[in-house]
């Protein structure tokens, strides 16, 4: 059974087939436009899809051996993400599946990064979580800690009541003038740099929730304070700087997430999202896992950013249980798991 996955929910366009399950391909088109503006401007993500999507979708196909034909279902992102770019996806899936005469399947994008974990690249591939795990969901969008029950049953326990991680550090290192996107950017710098350089505002929130604009505000005034005595303080600081907020992040988010865990017992946890790519995070993963014992899931760089290739294996969950989109479900922009 073949599942032909479309992920166009920000700015990447990418295509994905699956066997039974296992990843056939997995092809994924960036879009260097944005890096200017130091931000994703919707309006050219979504022309630039529109320029990707048939080349990446004949790609995948091809990469997989296989002809259109033999699809028996396409799955796409239906939300959540910018309206635009979610639009060139969901229209693009609903007149290929008809043209086929073959089921779509709608998924959430959120739903899609937790369950990245479940993907396989050959059949003998069985490192995958069991039922319930607790999912530490970061990214540019969202930074959520998820209780797993099963594919379709999803439980947010916390969540940021402002800003996510992903997006204090791209802010932060915008702020640095350090450029777009700001995740890769400040990782390669802390490797460098000294972690304990630096302290920055940490919330106090109740519960499993998360706060960011404190942080944020918060290196924004220690900037202002440092330039002051050195203009050129970013400069000789940035590596520190960059260690600094790294650590700050991380300790804020495997503190509610240590809570979780022993509220719930579930020793099972894994991360995904865009932000899991950070060094330090993984890090902080392995260490709480050699110090707490816990059974810990990292995604493999490839399947951490937006792709293909999680929509599928969502899709491949739902279709076992025959939950088809019909074809006037609408894309949404926002939503949660």
């Amino acid at each position: 059974m073949y599942i032909l996955a479309i992920e166009s929910s920000c700015d990447d366009t990418s295509a994905a087939v699956l066997r039974d399950g296992v990843l056939l391909s997995n092809v994924t088109a960036n879009q260097k436009v944005h890096e200017e503006y130091g931000g994703v401007v919707p309006e050219l993500a979504s022309r630039a899809h529109q320029q990707n999507i048939v080349p990446v979708v004949d790609a995948a196909i091809k990469r997989a051996g296989i002809t259109k034909e033999e699809l028996n279902a396409v799955a796409f992102t239906r939300g959540p993400g910018l309206m635009g770019s979610l639009l060139v996806g969901v229209s693009f899936a609903k007149g290929f599946a008809r043209s086929l005469g073959i089921p779509m399947i709608d998924v959430n994008h959120l739903q899609g990064h937790v369950l990245a974990h479940f993907i396989k690249e050959s059949e003998d591939d069985n490192d995958q979580p069991t039922f319930p795990f607790l999912c530490l969901l970061v990214s540019g969008g969202n930074s959520q800690i998820v209780k797993v029950n099963s594919y379709k049953d999803m439980e947010i326990l916390g969540q940021t009541i402002d800003d996510a991680a992903g997006e204090a550090i791209d802010k932060c290192s915008k702020v640095m003038n350090l450029g777009y996107p700001g995740g890769p950017i400040i990782d390669k710098l802390a490797r460098q740099g000294n972690p304990d350089a630096y302290e920055f505002a940490k919330p106090d929130i109740a519960g499993y929730d998360y706060s960011f604009s404190g942080l944020k505000t918060s290196f924004l005034y220690h900037l202002r304070d440092w330039i002051k005595d050195d203009p050129d303080f970013i400069e000789h600081n940035k590596e520190d700087l960059a260690a600094s907020l790294e650590k700050t992040i991380v300790d804020i988010l495997m503190k509610k997430l240590r809570k979780a865990v022993k509220d719930t017992g579930i020793k099972q946890v894994a991360v995904a999202g865009g932000v899991s790519a950070n060094t330090g995070l993984r890090n902080a993963f392995r260490d709480h896992a050699k110090r707490y014992g816990w059974k810990i899931f990292i995604p493999k760089f490839s399947f951490t950013t937006d792709n293909a290739a999680m929509i599928g294996i969502t899709g491949y969950f739902k279709y076992q249980d025959k939950d088809f989109a019909t074809i006037d479900l609408p894309a949404y922009a926002r939503v949660t798991v």
